[in-house]
Formats: structure tokens, C-alpha cells, sequence
């Protein structure tokens, strides 16, 4: 049975080494240039905009003059018609009234606003800026997914190296409890003792299953934020880190703030925003002005009331017009005066709006670099412990051989192996990352 259980897994390991093989390597290029074409929130964005440049084209159309075309079509029963009566065809005053009879109109009519304060041309320029607002927001959008990605990778890259530290302290607690065993036999350990080694192998088998759990759900979650939905395997390409990567130097917060004013998009859309108020203030006072607008109009009728052929009436019947319209706004209920109120406050509100990104830009700018110099400072630390750890535990593992150590010596001495590659890895990474978003900041290329 138990033979049969071994060929079985074996086979199952050979079938599920291909795909381990095939599965596709995700550089962090490929990870951003992907999200960026699928990411649905981003493509949102994008939706949004175009809807914008639609409004423009629309309010571009609205200078140009309206043109329509209307007809109309009666038929009319008078059962009980007085003898010697006249009606009206059209502009026509018909003598012949008949108990059925149709009338038939047809119309061109033309509008033009002439001048209206300006509304309308000042209408383009603001729904330009909302279109550009709203590319700015895709941006942003654009932004925000680079930097998860970026952290979610860091994460990828720092749980696979924990994955290898535990498979390897896990090797170590395997020898060291196959080295307990012996020495029950010959008589050197209790047998409480090699119950803590196994106790201690069990924890470390635990600790890798939860360090793979890990390691997968980070994975799930980038997959998910590239909106990728297929059960193919997926793994990303491991980057060569150096420790001079984790040890360069860090750009000041100064340096990378003033820079990322001059371009990235939250700050450039509320400054968009300020002027886009500035418009509507001109918009809202413009409706104090008076409005001047051209109409033309040509229209002709026919009746089946006429003894006159239809092609005749057509032509009798036709008449052509033209006129201005001036509206002069006299009292409006306070709207025009609510209008401009509300948006001067909508100015002050994107004032305001822009201090508190300037300020959080800061803040986050401030806080990369905070992570960036302490993480390198902690790395630079637990490069030192991890080597006094590691000579530590070399000796300690010798001194076992030799029965000179006991087990709770020997396992505190792994404990603290363990704890200082992992600190040392986190240190490194962290650090990697924080200064990676600080020149992302400063010139908007992750790499």
C-alpha cells in the first residue's frame, strides 16, 4: 500500500512539473505595461474621458447655426360645412369648403446665437478643461496601479527569498533531529529532547506552508489587479539585488517634492480645476448680459380645398422670412447672483483642494523616504547579525555533534538565525522599494 501511495505521488510530481516549467515569468515592465491595457478601473478612466471630449465637440457644434426641416399632415371631415363660409389653407383664405379635405405644410427653419455674453464660447474652453481633468484622473488612476504593483512585487520577491530561508532552516532541523535519533540510540539524548527536535522540525514544515500561502496570496492579489482570471500558473521574474541596490544613495525630500509639483497629475488637476471655476465665474456673470440671436424661416402649404394644382400651390403658397431676437435679462429670481456666489465658492473649494494634495504629496513623499532610511539603517545592522547569528549556529551545531551543546541551546541558536536572515531580507527590500518610489516620484519612471 504504502509503495503504491509513493508511485502514485510521483506520478502526480511528474505531471505537475511542466506547468511549474511553462508557467510564464512576469517582469515588473510586463506586470505595469499589462495592468495599464486591462486594468478595469483604469479603463474606466479612459471612458470617462472620452464621454468628456464628446461634451467638447458638442459645445463646439452649439456655435454654429441650427438648421430644421418640419412638415405637417391633416385630413379634416366638416359633415355639416355652412354654405357661403371661408377657411383658412396656410396664409390662403379659401372660398370652397368641402365636408373632407387635407392640408398639407412644409417648413425650413434656421437659429443662430449671435452673441450671448460669451457663454457659449467660454462653455468650449470649460469643457475642454473638464476633458483634460478627466485625462489627468486616468493618470492618477495610472499612478496609483503602478505603485501597487510595484509593492506587490517587492512583497513577491521578499516572501519567495522567506519561502527559500525556511525550506533551508527546515533541511537544518531535519538533520539535526535524524542527529537526535543517533544519539538516542547511543544513548547521549533523551528522548525529551529529540521530542523538541521533532517538535521543532513540525514548527518549520508549518513555517514553509505558511510562507508558500503567502507567497501564493500575494501572487492571487497582482493577478487580480491585472485582471487576469485563467488558472495558468503565475510567477515573476526575480531581479538581481545587490546590496549596493538596498546601500544607494537616497534622493532628499526637497529634491523629489519640487519635482513631482511640476508634473504629476493630482496637482495639475486641481490646478486645472482653479481655472475651470475661474470660467464658470465668467459664465455664471454672462447670463447678465443680453442675448442676440438670427432666425430665418421658408415654409409652403397646400389643401386639397384649392382648385389649384399642387405643384402651383407650392409655389403661391411660399413664403420666406428672417428676424432678430434680443433678450434683454431683466429679473431672474436671484439666479444669475446664486450662480456666480456658488461659483466663486467652487473656486475657493479647489484652492483648498489643491493645499491638501500639495500637503499629502508631501507627506507620502516624506514618508518613503522615512521607510527608505530607516529600512537602510536596519539593513546595515542585520547584515551584521545575521553573520554573528550565522558563525553562531555554526559553532553551536559543532558543539552538538560533540554533545557539548543541548537541544534548547541549539534550537534558540537557529531561532535567532532565522530571525536575523528574515530582518536582514525585509531591511533589504523595503529598502529597494522606498527609494524606487522616491526616483518613481521624481521623475514618473518606475523601474
Amino acid at each position: 500500500m504504502k509503495k503504491s501511495i509513493k508511485a502514485l505521488a510521483f506520478v502526480l510530481l511528474l505531471s505537475g512539473a511542466p506547468l511549474a516549467a511553462n508557467a510564464r515569468q512576469w517582469t515588473l515592465q510586463e506586470c505595469i505595461s499589462y495592468a495599464l491595457s486591462n486594468n478595469i478601473s483604469l479603463q474606466k478612466t479612459r471612458v470617462q474621458h472620452l464621454s468628456a471630449i464628446e461634451d467638447v465637440k458638442q459645445s463646439k457644434a452649439a456655435l454654429l447655426p441650427s438648421l430644421s426641416g418640419s412638415t405637417s399632415h391633416n385630413v379634416s371631415y366638416n359633415p355639416w360645412p355652412e354654405t357661403g363660409s371661408y377657411t383658412i389653407a396656410g396664409s390662403r383664405v379659401q372660398s370652397q369648403v368641402d365636408k373632407v379635405f387635407y392640408n398639407g405644410s412644409y417648413g425650413i427653419n434656421a437659429n443662430w446665437t449671435v452673441w450671448n455674453g460669451n457663454r457659449n464660447r467660454n462653455q468650449v474652453k470649460l469643457n475642454q478643461m473638464t476633458a483634460d481633468q478627466a485625462a489627468l484622473d486616468s493618470a492618477v488612476t495610472a499612478n496609483t496601479i503602478q505603485e501597487q504593483i510595484a509593492q506587490l512585487f517587492v512583497q513577491i520577491l521578499y516572501s519567495q527569498e522567506a519561502v527559500e530561508v525556511d525550506k533551508a532552516t527546515l533541511e537544518t532541523s531535519k538533520k539535526n533531529e535524524e542527529r537526535g535519533k543517533e544519539f538516542v540510540k547511543v544513548g547521549n539524548m533523551s528522548k525529551a529532547d529529540l521530542a523538541q527536535l521533532t517538535a521543532q522540525r513540525a514548527q518549520d514544515e508549518y513555517n514553509v506552508v505558511q510562507a508558500e500561502s503567502t507567497l501564493k496570496d500575494y501572487k492571487r492579489q497582482l493577478k487580480q489587479l491585472l485582471q487576469i482570471t485563467d488558472q495558468d500558473e503565475f510567477d515573476v521574474v526575480v531581479p538581481t539585488t545587490t546590496d549596493e541596490m538596498a546601500l544607494q544613495t537616497i534622493p532628499t525630500v526637497p529634491t523629489v517634492y519640487d519635482a513631482a509639483l511640476s508634473y504629476r497629475p493630482e496637482i495639475q488637476n486641481a490646478q486645472l480645476g482653479i481655472k475651470s471655476s475661474d470660467l464658470s465665474i465668467k459664465i455664471a456673470k454672462a447670463q447678465r448680459m443680453p442675448t442676440i440671436g438670427l432666425s430665418a424661416s421658408a415654409s409652403t402649404s397646400t389643401t386639397t380645398m384649392s382648385s389649384n394644382a399642387w405643384s402651383k400651390q407650392m409655389k403661391n403658397n411660399f413664403v420666406t422670412g428672417a428676424g432678430v431676437t434680443l433678450s434683454i435679462p431683466i429679473l431672474d429670481q436671484r439666479e444669475t447672483k446664486t450662480a456666480v456666489n456658488k461659483a466663486i465658492l467652487q473656486r475657493q473649494n479647489y484652492e483648498l483642494d489643491l493645499r491638501d494634495k500639495q500637503t499629502i504629496l508631501y507627506s507620502t513623499i516624506e514618508n518613503y523616504w522615512l521607510q527608505a532610511y530607516n529600512n537602510q539603517a536596519q539593513f546595515k545592522s542585520a547584515k551584521v547579525s545575521t553573520e554573528s547569528a550565522q558563525a553562531s549556529y555554526d559553532l553551536l551545531q559543532e558543539q552538538f555533534k560533540q554533545n557539548l551543546k543541548n537541544v534548547i541551546e541549539l534550537m534558540n541558536g537557529k531561532d535567532a538565525l532565522l530571525k536575523a536572515k528574515q530582518a536582514e531580507l525585509q531591511a533589504k527590500y523595503l529598502a529597494i522599494y522606498n527609494i524606487d518610489m522616491l526616483n518613481f516620484y521624481k521623475t514618473g519612471e518606475l523601474k
